[in-house]
C-alpha cells in the first residue's frame, strides 16, 4: 500500500475540465487530509459540461476558476498526477530536482466528442465514473 501523501496535484491541458474534475473529486474524499489543487499547461475556462457531469453526484464546480501552472503558489507538491499528454511532459521537466511522485492516468477528452448534448454528457460521465475509480483506489484511506 502506497504512504499517503501531504499534497497532490492535478495537471491537464487547461484545467478546464480533467483536473478541476479530478481536484474536486479528491477533495471531496480525502480534502480534509491531504492538500489537492489542479492546474493547466495553458489558459482555458471551465466546461460547463464538467460543472453539469460533478452536480449529478453531488460535487460543486462552479466556483472553480482555471489556473496555469505560473498561477500556483506552490510548486511543491508529493504526487503530480498528469492527466494529458502535454502535461506529463511538462511534470517531467518541472520535477527533475525534485522528490515528487509523477502519475500520468491516461484520460480521454471528452470534450473532443461529437454529438448531441445527451452523447456529450455520457462522454464527460465517462470519465468523472473513471477519475472516481482511480481516485478511489489510488487515495483509499489506510487502515
Amino acid at each position: 500500500m502506497q504512504t499517503e501523501p501531504q499534497s497532490v496535484l492535478f495537471v491537464c491541458s487547461e484545467n478546464a475540465l480533467r483536473s478541476p474534475m479530478a481536484e474536486a473529486i479528491l477533495k471531496t474524499l480525502r480534502g480534509d487530509r491531504i492538500f489537492i489543487d489542479s492546474a493547466g499547461v495553458r489558459e482555458g475556462a471551465l466546461d460547463p459540461l464538467a460543472v453539469a457531469v460533478l452536480a449529478e453526484i453531488g460535487i460543486d464546480l462552479a466556483r472553480h476558476r482555471p489556473k496555469r501552472l505560473e498561477d500556483l503558489m506552490d510548486s511543491s507538491f508529493d504526487v503530480v498526477i498528469t492527466l494529458s499528454p502535454e502535461a506529463h511532459h511538462w511534470a517531467l521537466q518541472m520535477t527533475r530536482a525534485t522528490a515528487a511522485e509523477i502519475e500520468y492516468w491516461v484520460t480521454p477528452d471528452p470534450s473532443a466528442v461529437e454529438g448531441n448534448r445527451a452523447v456529450m454528457l455520457d462522454a464527460y460521465r465517462s470519465v468523472r465514473d473513471a477519475l472516481m475509480a482511480r481516485i478511489g483506489t489510488r487515495f483509499a484511506p489506510g487502515p
